[in-house]
């Protein structure tokens, strides 16, 4: 009985402590990045250039979003920060200083195959201070498949 309750108790506190999280997105990219280019493909990165901050060549921009190659290769001083994705890249032969927010991070996958990860805009920051109204609870909890 006791170690029932023990163990309530700490699924509360590692429930309270998620709270004040950093974001989960910029760890999730590294890690898909690495997988990518350890299995030799191509990271494409997939940008919102409308969000502000996005510093990229607009003339390569497409319906609001831009597709950079992020290989190694490809570019100079890359860091995948948390806050944003930085490098120095060549379009039309020209070096060009690349600065995505993390925010702006849509998709890291393979040129070659699509595998890789589409980002959810709930990654980009800690939850709400205030949760919004309580909704009735749902009959039964869900689960998302995360492929």
């Amino acid at each position: 009985s006791s170690s029932t309750s023990s163990r309530r108790n700490t699924g509360r506190t590692l429930i309270e402590a998620g709270k004040g999280m950093t974001p989960l997105k910029p760890y999730l990219a590294r890690a898909v990045y690495d997988w990518l280019v350890d299995n030799d493909m191509t990271p494409y990165l997939l940008v919102d250039a409308n969000q502000a901050g996005v510093e990229v060549p607009q003339a390569f921009v497409k319906d609001g979003k831009i597709i950079l190659n992020i290989r190694p290769q490809a570019v100079q001083n890359l860091a995948l920060e948390d806050h944003a994705v930085i490098f120095t890249a060549r379009f039309g032969g020209k070096p060009v200083n690349i600065y995505v927010p993390m925010v702006a991070v849509l998709a890291l996958y393979a040129q070659e195959n699509g595998r890789g990860m589409v980002f959810d805009q709930e990654d980009d920051g800690p939850p709400p201070e205030d949760p919004p109204e309580k909704e009735p609870p749902s009959k039964k909890p869900f689960l998302r498949v995360v492929k």
